[in-house]
């Protein structure tokens, strides 16, 4: 039987590793076969190196996180702030999905704090929906694949969306075991992390993501630490029950009783980012 394959896609390195890391440890441990996608380069991620110097740096920086997760890196396909819901980048990315052959695709948040996060969001979704089209011509050109592709989209960064309400999510991930592994693969962003200390505090990119972490912990009122998601529409990509993170993950893995009541209901659980200790 093959590994199941995942494939991660964010906008820019460290989004996948702030978002997405520890649910990608525990996903290697049980023997998945991991790919991560930054798409845009950081060329805009300093204030004092040029844009040609610091998209190298965070390149190579990406390239040591993705060797920390045990995960192939694949390059990214333009500057910061120039992702938009073109063809020509739809073309790139759908030509990786259908290289990579993923089952579960983790991506960002639809309702994220940032421009460039729900745009690489939405060319990550048409980029899974077109993979079994032969009509449909990638750049470079791939064959298409007809196997099933379940995606998983992350929590915003900081937890809220761009009005500032909190995201609830559908499941819940245990990563308490491996938060030093995903604190490691975060800390390879060096260029990001000394950015942020001298505008924020001492380790404040590590600490904003212990945070976060044990902020949706607390949401799950089962784990100390956990990741969350929510699955994609299954029109187009899987079967309606699909949920292969859910089967391989087993305990370390909850749903929300509360998620499918508040879609019901159109009331949230998570009023306000805070939960209950």
């Amino acid at each position: 039987m093959s590994k199941p394959i995942v494939l991660a896609i964010a906008a820019h390195p460290d989004d996948i590793e702030f978002m997405m890391a520890g649910t990608m440890v525990l996903l290697h441990q049980l023997g998945c076969d991991l790919h991560m996608m930054n798409l845009c380069n950081g060329c805009l991620g300093s204030q004092t190196e040029s844009p040609k110097m610091i998209a190298q740096r965070r390149q190579d920086e990406a390239q040591e996180a993705a060797r920390r997760l045990h995960a192939e890196l694949h390059p990214p396909i333009c500057n910061d702030v120039e992702l938009v819901y073109r063809p020509e980048y739809i073309e790139k990315v759908a030509s990786v999905v259908r290289q990579v052959r993923p089952s579960i695709l983790l991506i960002h948040s639809p309702e994220d704090y940032m421009e460039d996060h729900m745009i690489a969001c939405r060319i990550s979704v048409t980029a899974a929906f077109v993979r079994a089209m032969p009509n449909y011509i990638t750049v470079p050109p791939r064959n298409p694949y007809y196997e099933d592709v379940t995606l998983y989209h992350a929590l915003p960064y900081g937890l809220r969306d761009g009005l500032g309400r909190a995201v609830q999510p559908e499941m819940f991930v245990d990563i308490s075991a491996v938060v030093e592994e995903k604190k490691k693969a975060l800390a390879s962003h060096k260029s990001q992390k000394q950015w942020l200390d001298k505008t924020q505090g001492i380790d404040s990119y590590l600490d904003t993501m212990e945070e976060m972490s044990r902020e949706v912990g607390r949401w799950s009122f089962a784990f100390k630490n956990a990741e969350g998601w929510r699955r994609h529409n299954s029109l187009g990509f899987c079967g309606k029950q699909s949920n292969p993170m859910l089967q391989l993950l087993g305990s370390r893995a909850l749903m929300s009783e509360d998620y499918e009541k508040s879609l019901d209901e159109g009331i949230s659980p998570y009023p306000r980012a805070g939960g209950t200790e």
